[in-house]
C-alpha cells in the first residue's frame, strides 16, 4: 500500500514538474496534454489518469506560482519585528532569488493573469496583502510622522514589481543588446538587491 503510495506521488510530481516546464515555455493556449506527457515520459492515458483536464493541470500549477510568491509576500510584510526598510530589503532579495532560480516565472504569470485576472483575485489573500498587512500599518504611521512624503501604500507594490519583475521579462533583449552571459545578467540581479530598496526609498520620501 505504501509502495503504491509512493509511486502515485512520483508520478503525479513527474506530471506536475512536467507540466510547469511546458507551460512556462508555451503557455495555456499553445499547450496540448499530449505536448505534458512527452515531457513526462508517460502515455497520455496516464496523465488523464491522474488529472483530468488540461485546464485543471494548469490551474493547480498557476496557483503553486502565484500562491509561492504572495505567501512569501505576506511573511516579510506581517513580520512586527523588522522596520519599513528592513522589509523591502528583504522582498528585493527574495523575490531576485526566487525569480533567478525559475526566470520564466514572470513572463508567464503576466502573460496568464492578463487572460484570466480572476483567478488571482478569487483565490488569492490579495486584500490581506493589500490592505492589511503590518508593512501598511508601519508605512501609515511613517506618513503620519512625515517621515515618507507619499501617502499611496499602492506606489510601493508598483514601484517594487516594476523594478525587481521588470528586468527579468526583458532578459532576452538585455542579453542581445548588451551581448552580456546568463552569468552577467545574474550579476546585474544580484547588484540590485542592493540598488533596488535605495530607490524605492527615494520614492518614497523616506
Amino acid at each position: 500500500m505504501k509502495e503504491k503510495k509512493s509511486l502515485d506521488t512520483t508520478t503525479e510530481d513527474k506530471i506536475k514538474e512536467a507540466a510547469r516546464k511546458v507551460f512556462y515555455r508555451k503557455g495555456f493556449a499553445a499547450t496540448r496534454t499530449r505536448d505534458i506527457a512527452e515531457e513526462a515520459g508517460i502515455n497520455l492515458a496516464l496523465l488523464n489518469y491522474y488529472f483530468r483536464s488540461k485546464q485543471k493541470l494548469f490551474e493547480l500549477i498557476m496557483m503553486e506560482a502565484l500562491g509561492g510568491l504572495i505567501k512569501g509576500l505576506l511573511v516579510v510584510l506581517n513580520d512586527e519585528h523588522t522596520t519599513l526598510e528592513e522589509k523591502i530589503q528583504k522582498i528585493v532579495a527574495r523575490y531576485i532569488d526566487v525569480i533567478t532560480e525559475e526566470p520564466e516565472i514572470p513572463t508567464f504569470i503576466v502573460s496568464e493573469v492578463r487572460n484570466n485576472p480572476r483567478m488571482m483575485t478569487d483565490r488569492l489573500p490579495i486584500r490581506e496583502v493589500l490592505d492589511n498587512s503590518v508593512f501598511f500599518r508601519q508605512h501609515r504611521a511613517a506618513v503620519a510622522a512625515g517621515s515618507i512624503s507619499e501617502p499611496n501604500p499602492i506606489h510601493f507594490f508598483i514601484n517594487l514589481l516594476g523594478l525587481v519583475v521588470f528586468p527579468f521579462i526583458v532578459k532576452p533583449i538585455l542579453m542581445a543588446g548588451r551581448g552580456i552571459d546568463n552569468s552577467e545578467f545574474n550579476q546585474l540581479m544580484q547588484e540590485r538587491k542592493k540598488l533596488v530598496p535605495v530607490w524605492i526609498k527615494m520614492m518614497m520620501g523616506s
